[in-house]
């Protein structure tokens, strides 16, 4: 097939590994013709497009920018009509909103046989502007009316955008994210080396959190649990993996609390550090208030590590309450410091929790796997036409 992948940004990112393990394997497995089509290659966030090597070509629309701006939007929208009417796409296949409703509205005037989106996470959310969110709905429909179908990567992601009235459910199919699982499964053995990089001792239990320190992304429940967690289990260092606009923010909110030796940030980290890291850990929070399906929480069981995660969107999929973690209300504070003082004081729970969530996910998050169901979903569909 001759297939386009478009992407707003290919910074370090869930949805961004997840399109480039999406081309690279279609090129790979199935020995597809796949260009993939973005607007900026980096951010504050790093940078994806080293990761490409060559194994399918890229080309940059710099005028398919994140935020509304109705002349790039117009330039790359014909731009976009460009290169996919020279290319001859067999599928054109959008991730993310601006990219999503752009790619899509060319596409499909184009006419392109099959146009496909991926929901990795919806634009609009419960703690928006109401206004806001009404408009980034409509923007959302438009471009549920140019595409034939739609993948969502969570059944959460499917529920939200079908109670939003964005598309029938029938439009929609789950197909969870993919990684490279056995880097995450074969982890064990970098703990003590990255351990000893970040100067945490064997007797510490280090509780990590992997996300941009951004709005929305929940460290500072993290931070507000922090000091009683501390009284009851001294031994807990806690981990920020990840960099963002609040670094300096939170780093003196721990200095001013007296607790600064009791935090690890580690700044940025590459894609290929993430297993490593992982494995320093002993118990992996996530506190996202808006995220479609954190990629650390299946990454952190499948290196046998138990999550404690806040109950939104996808993660009641992969948390299990009392079998692979714990799931909390949102922005609750006691919970989570009881969940965490539960999982630090008890190493059995912990090995339970992360081999249980191990055993489960092995497979529905294997990156082949997602691209094998992505590349039979193509198939049937073209095939119906």
């Amino acid at each position: 097939m001759r297939i386009v992948h478009i992407i707003t940004r290919l910074i370090v990112g869930g949805a961004q590994e997840n399109t480039l393990f999406c081309c690279a394997d279609l090129a790979g497995d199935f020995g597809d013709d796949v260009l993939l089509i973005i607007g900026s290659e980096s951010g504050r966030e790093g940078s994806l497009l080293g990761e490409v090597c060559g194994r399918f070509p890229v080309v940059v629309v710099p005028e398919l920018v994140r935020s509304i701006s109705p002349y790039n939007d117009i330039l790359a929208y014909f731009k976009l009509r460009k290169h996919l009417a020279a290319f001859k796409p067999d599928v054109v296949h959008t991730h993310s909103a601006k990219a999503g409703i752009i790619g899509r509205f060319a596409a499909w005037n184009l006419k392109a046989p099959l146009v496909v989106h991926t929901v990795h996470g919806a634009p609009f959310y419960p703690y928006q502007n109401f206004f806001v969110r009404k408009f980034y709905q409509s923007c959302e429909r438009f471009g549920a009316n140019c595409c034939h179908v739609m993948i969502s990567v969570a059944d959460a992601m499917t529920d939200l955008m079908a109670d939003a009235k964005i598309a029938p459910r029938e439009k929609f199919t789950t197909i969870y994210s993919g990684m490279d699982v056995d880097k995450f499964l074969n982890s064990d053995q970098f703990r003590v080396k990255t351990r000893e990089r970040f100067g945490i001792l064997e007797s510490e239990i280090v509780v990590g959190k992997i996300a941009r320190l951004f709005h929305l992304k929940g460290h500072e429940y993290l931070l507000a649990a922090a000091g009683a967690v501390l009284d009851k289990v001294p031994a807990v260092k806690f981990m920020f993996v990840g960099d963002g606009i609040f670094m300096e923010r939170f780093k003196s909110e721990v200095d001013r609390r007296g607790i600064a030796d009791r935090f690890i940030f580690t700044g940025l980290l590459a894609p290929e550090q993430i297993p490593a890291v992982i494995s320093a850990m002993d118990i992996v929070v996530h506190t996202s208030l808006r995220e479609g399906l954190a990629r650390v929480l299946p990454q952190a069981l499948l290196a046998g590590k138990p999550v404690i995660s806040y109950d939104i969107d996808g993660a009641r999929e992969v948390v299990i309450d009392g079998v692979t973690g714990y799931l909390l209300p949102p922005k609750s504070i006691t919970q989570l410091e009881n969940a965490i003082i539960k999982l630090a004081q008890s190493s059995d729970l912990r090995n339970n929790f992360g081999q249980t969530g191990k055993k489960r996910f092995t497979q529905q998050f294997d990156r082949h796997y997602m691209t094998a169901q992505i590349r039979k979903l193509y198939e049937t569909y073209l095939n119906k036409k």
